[in-house]
């Protein structure tokens, strides 16, 4: 998501550091650039307007830090900016200690209501320890209750049926009554859509609002559709009184318009966004995280959360143990390997990652074509290492030509292919090595020093409000080697760049 707009904004801002010293020419040749990046984003005209005249008015003000380069201090002014108006501060679904808080969830049809409900349960179950349960009142869009059943069933929740009625205030009190005598703390309401907004739409929805009290009116926008998500948000808080809004499809948008507009439009904040089919595929907002990643600065706290909530930590610090010990065999690079594939596509991890880190390493942003190759690249080392026999995997100073020939044959690889492993796996132990004698591994994990020349400009690390890592002292969970592991594909990445240019 925002790869269009981080794109041109990094340009921009590129631009302005290559200044000695700034004029307010430069600042207002790079406003118009940035005015110009936030309306191609689709983002609301009014809203654009108003994020340049603020940051014009803060730049050419006496809002200065002294720590700071000139250029850096209009990039700082952008930053919290972008922050404002991705809504300030992330906000959580709030809950009261009735039994049970009831959330509705509404918006138009085919904006991905029914499978956000179901992601939003599995989400409070694994997240906040809520007992969540689910019912469709959309009686109306065939096999919808049938679909929210079968995507109850997925994640493990519970869902109220009532098939002998059809009509959704029933259905709706009934299932309350149901969640107060059976212990469920939360009840998901998934309402009916239309494919446009009419009066007969809201009036159900205001009557089973009346009917429930629901502690959040959650509206769910398809962010491909820009600007009409916006409208229709806008005008279902004017009608109903929405206290929040999930963006499906995210991982679709390359603008983003959407979700920089709605905040300022309809008051309310973005909680969370839809990004992936799958139904973990949900994350909740964080504005300074993702204005982090627009101006790529990354995102390294949610690749930290990533890491912690599907990586063996366990398996992490005792692999970490062994390359200390130049004890790590191809088995356990084997085992990292997996750990790696767990948290998703290449260009996801690559995106939570830092430019400058990046950039200091030789790896490039990756787009979803060369993110294929890579994994397609995993696949084929994981399958060469699979046709070894334990005493190869323990020891690979044993794979003489012939072994090497039977291995390649036995993964349907080549020869070449083979060595090239080898080749990289020994790279890694010396060059973790290497870091171990520096000092720059600590006894358990990455430690926060290591972190912070992660999170982003080298001058900025410290700056308040910049998100990042900060000054993160605690030990973080030990990551896994992505660099390593990412090694095959570079030179052909490169390679790759340098034809599109020509």
């Amino acid at each position: 998501m925002f790869e269009s707009l981080s794109d041109k904004l990094k340009r921009t801002l590129k631009n302005l550091r290559g200044e000695g010293v700034l004029t307010k020419e430069h600042v207002d040749a790079a406003l118009r650039e940035i005015r110009l990046a936030l309306l191609e984003a689709d983002v609301n005209f009014k809203v654009a307007k108003d994020f340049i005249a603020s940051v014009k008015e803060k730049a050419e003000g006496q809002q200065v830090w002294q720590e700071l380069k000139p250029s850096e201090q209009v990039v700082k002014i952008v930053f919290d900016e972008l922050v404002d108006l991705l809504g300030g501060q992330s906000s959580r679904l709030v809950f009261t200690k009735q039994i049970p808080n009831v959330v509705m969830i509404v918006g138009l049809q085919g904006s991905g209501k029914t499978t956000s409900t179901g992601k939003i349960a599995r989400w409070l179950a694994t997240n906040q320890d809520r007992k969540p349960l689910l019912v469709s009142v959309d009686v109306y869009r065939p096999a919808a209750r049938e679909q929210l059943k079968v995507i109850a069933k997925a994640t493990g929740q519970q869902i109220f049926e009532q098939s002998e009625t059809n009509d959704p205030l029933t259905l709706v009190r009934e299932a309350l009554k149901h969640a107060q005598q059976t212990g469920f703390d939360t009840l998901l309401i998934d309402t009916a859509g239309r494919l446009h907004i009419d009066e007969e739409l809201m009036d159900e929805l205001v009557n089973i609002k009346q009917a429930t009290h629901p502690v959040e009116i959650l509206f769910v926008a398809d962010a491909m559709t820009g600007q009409d998500a916006v409208r229709s948000a806008e005008e279902f808080h004017r009608r109903i009184g929405i206290t929040g809004v999930i963006l499906t499809k995210m991982d679709g948008d390359a603008r983003g318009g959407a979700a920089l507009s709605i905040k300022q439009v309809t008051g309310q904040p973005v909680k969370f966004v839809g990004v992936g089919e799958k139904y973990d595929a949900l994350e909740p907002f964080y504005p300074d995280r993702v204005a982090q990643r627009i101006l790529g600065m990354g995102d390294v706290l949610s690749l930290i959360e990533e890491v912690q909530s599907k990586v063996d930590q366990s398996e992490a610090e005792e692999q970490l143990k062994k390359l200390q010990k130049n004890e790590f065999t191809l088995d356990d690079f084997r085992s990292q390997l997996r750990q790696v594939k767990k948290l998703g596509s290449f260009s996801k991890i690559m995106k939570l990652l830092p430019d400058q880190l990046l950039g200091g390493i030789g790896m490039p942003q990756l787009d979803e074509e060369q993110s294929k190759e890579m994994e397609q690249e995993l696949k084929r080392t994981e399958s060469i290492i699979d046709s070894m026999t334990q005493a190869e995997r323990a020891d690979h100073k044993i794979l003489n030509a012939n072994r090497r020939r039977r291995i390649a044959r036995g993964s349907g690889t080549n020869v070449a292919e083979v060595n090239k492993l080898i080749k990289q796996y020994t790279e890694m132990r010396q060059m973790m090595r290497q870091l171990t004698s520096s000092g720059m591994f600590g006894g358990s994990g990455l430690k926060g020093k290591m972190m912070r020349k992660m999170a982003g400009l080298p001058d900025m690390a410290g700056m308040a409000g910049m998100g990042g890592m900060g000054d993160f002292g605690e030990e973080l969970p030990s990551l896994p080697s992505l660099g390593a592991a990412s090694a095959p594909s570079r030179k052909k990445l490169k390679k790759k760049r340098k034809k599109k240019r020509h």
